[in-house]
């Protein structure tokens, strides 16, 4: 329907252009869209204010001219002018119940369109550092990438859903080393753990006493040894300042961990640090795993960054040629201002150690050299100055990075009642996504880390996520469909089955104003379900399955259909039809969310 619309439109703007009233350059960037009232019609094209400057006439004016030159449509039942320049279309009937039809035969697949066939789209999302559990704040960047992910399939896309294994860091040496801590002390000693290790009982309680159930003292080391010249760790002051904050009296805490790390490299040797370096890996990336299964987030690549050796090389290699490379100071730098970046950044150390960033490098470009179409990131709120530098040097690898689009998700806060539960994965002292699905079920979760754009904050309502009331969104749109799941069931105690395909053949029944905007409601679901995917913005569809039900909910307390049926069948059948279309797209709306839609609750 609004594809015909707007053929006439572009067929009334060049019969304009050669009458003179446009000039032959003018581009027409208006909108077509659904009408939130129906008083204004079904669609409202922008059309006459878009275009009025460039034919040097007033909207109205212009509207009443491009009126004059729309061909005829069958669709549209009347168009009009209205505010400052708006032309509406009004439907026929036969369009406006068009969309019943298409949800009984589409089903499952109605909404979905084929925008982005032809194009693969990689998203990678999540990909936090397989040194703990996943936390809450993981939680929303899962939720939200796999939701992006499901919206791009459904208008076409090929999509491939990726994690990147951060497990060739600092951060996974210091996590080896505070199981190889917590070792010593199954072994009997009693070493001084360092203040910024892995201090969570999983490092004892599923790392190192795996270890030292199937290997037991034959990796035990003096501690001695172990805290050899190693630089003190952080020493503070008994009082605090005037402030409230610590005063740090002596001793390095960073130097302190990598000495650890040196010394327990050097007392292990190469292969049974490397035991204790895998085994802390598989058992947290497997906890990982098994925790986003459990959410309903998969993936089809786990991307290792320990296999990126050879690429970092490759990629480094390309940068040299390019002319973007120089050395100062032993190090070798990215031109990265040359892209508009704040500052070069250093890709390799004096010492030959490659950078962080090095790394990053060397993992875009095999994105690139991959082929999509579309590369997508999403990263934490705190990635924000990491953009402009990862551009620069896609720019510089030869590619155009202009095909990697960024999305930001904003940090969660986590509140009971009136107080917000604090975090930090060092400590153990945090609120894991398996807590808090346990706490207000997947459904929940899934839907309020999406409900709001990716860059604002959230404040993860706990006691809002498990309330059965109207305030809780997903509970009054999964009402909704079990409502109506009831309803059938229902009617077919009551007066029998009834064969759904006949409904249809009685929806011209439909006639109340309240039906009228179901109607143009549902007819509206898939330019949101477009909308959202194209604008990586899934909280539109929750927005609008929750008017949905909304308008599901008020239509159902005041049309009978049961009561109805002796005395008006037809009535009651296209109210069926009805009931049964919003019940389809709520489960399909839902299913792109990655929320249930029970039949009871």
């Amino acid at each position: 329907m609004n594809t015909a619309i707007q053929s006439a439109l572009d067929t009334a703007i060049d019969s304009l252009k050669q009458q003179g009233v446009l000039p032959q350059d003018f581009q027409n960037n208006s909108s077509l869209s659904r009408t939130r009232d129906r008083s204004h019609g079904d669609f409202a094209s922008n059309v006459a204010m878009i275009a009025a400057k460039a034919a040097g006439q007033k909207p109205r004016d212009l509207a009443t001219q491009i009126l004059a030159a729309l061909p005829q449509v069958d669709v549209i039942s009347k168009a009009e002018i209205a505010g400052p320049g708006f032309i509406n279309f009004f439907l026929n009937d036969d369009q406006r119940f068009a969309v019943l039809d298409q949800i009984t035969s589409q089903t499952s697949q109605f909404g979905r369109s084929q925008l982005g066939t032809g194009k693969t789209a990689q998203v990678e999302f999540v990909s936090a550092n397989p040194t703990s559990s996943l936390h809450v704040g993981h939680g929303r960047g899962a939720a939200y990438g796999m939701t992006v992910a499901n919206l791009l399939e459904a208008i076409g896309w090929t999509v491939q859903r990726e994690y990147y294994v951060n497990d060739a860091g600092r951060q996974m040496d210091i996590l080896a080393t505070s199981t190889f801590l917590r070792y010593l002390e199954l072994c009997g000693q009693s070493p001084t753990f360092p203040s910024n290790g892995y201090r969570g009982a999983y490092v004892t309680d599923d790392i190192a006493q795996k270890i030292f159930a199937q290997y037991g003292n034959q990796f035990n080391r003096p501690v001695g040894e172990l805290f050899a010249n190693v630089p003190s760790d952080a020493e503070y002051a008994p009082e605090l300042d005037k402030d409230g904050n610590k005063v740090l009296l002596s001793g390095d805490k960073e130097k302190h961990i990598d000495g650890l790390i040196a010394n327990a490299q050097q007392l292990l040797g190469q292969d049974d640090y490397y035991l204790f370096h895998q085994t802390a890996l598989k058992v947290i990336l497997d906890d990982i795993k098994d925790d986003l299964a459990d959410f309903g987030v998969t993936f089809d690549q786990w991307f290792s960054e320990a296999t990126l050796k050879d690429d970092i090389a490759k990629a480094l290699a390309v940068l040299d040629q390019n002319g973007f490379l120089y050395e100062q100071d032993g190090n070798i730098w990215f031109k990265s201002t040359s892209f508009g970046d704040e500052k070069d950044r250093v890709v390799k150390r004096a010492n030959g150690q490659t950078t962080y960033f090095a790394a990053d490098i060397a993992y875009h470009l095999n994105k690139f050299q991959r082929g999509f179409d579309e590369v997508i990131n999403i990263w934490g709120s705190d990635h924000h100055g990491y953009i402009s530098r990862v551009k620069a040097a896609i720019d510089a690898l030869g590619f155009d990075s202009k095909k990697l689009t960024v999305l930001l998700v904003q940090f969660v806060s986590l509140w009971r009642g009136s107080e917000m539960v604090q975090m930090s994965s060092r400590s153990g002292q945090f609120v894991s996504l398996r807590e808090l699905r346990e706490e207000v079920g997947n459904d929940a979760a899934r839907f309020y880390y999406v409900m709001r754009k990716s860059e604002q904050h959230i404040d993860f309502d706990l006691d809002l996520a498990v309330s059965q009331s109207k305030d809780n969104a997903v509970y009054y749109i999964q009402y909704a469909h079990a409502r109506i799941c009831r309803l059938f069931n229902n009617f077919s105690s009551q007066l029998g089955e009834i064969n759904r395909a006949e409904l249809n053949g009685y929806k011209a029944q439909l006639g109340s104003e309240a039906e009228s905007e179901l109607l143009t409601k549902l007819a509206a679901y898939p330019d949101v379900l477009a909308r959202a995917a194209q604008q990586y913005e899934p909280h539109q569809l929750g927005n609008y399955l929750k008017e949905l039900a909304g308008q599901l909910h008020g239509w159902y307390d005041t049309h009978p259909i049961i009561k109805i049926y002796a005395e008006q069948p037809e009535l009651a059948k296209a109210r069926l039809l009805l009931a049964y279309c919003v019940q389809q797209v709520l489960k399909n709306g839902l299913s792109l969310l990655g929320v249930s839609a029970p039949e009871t609750m």
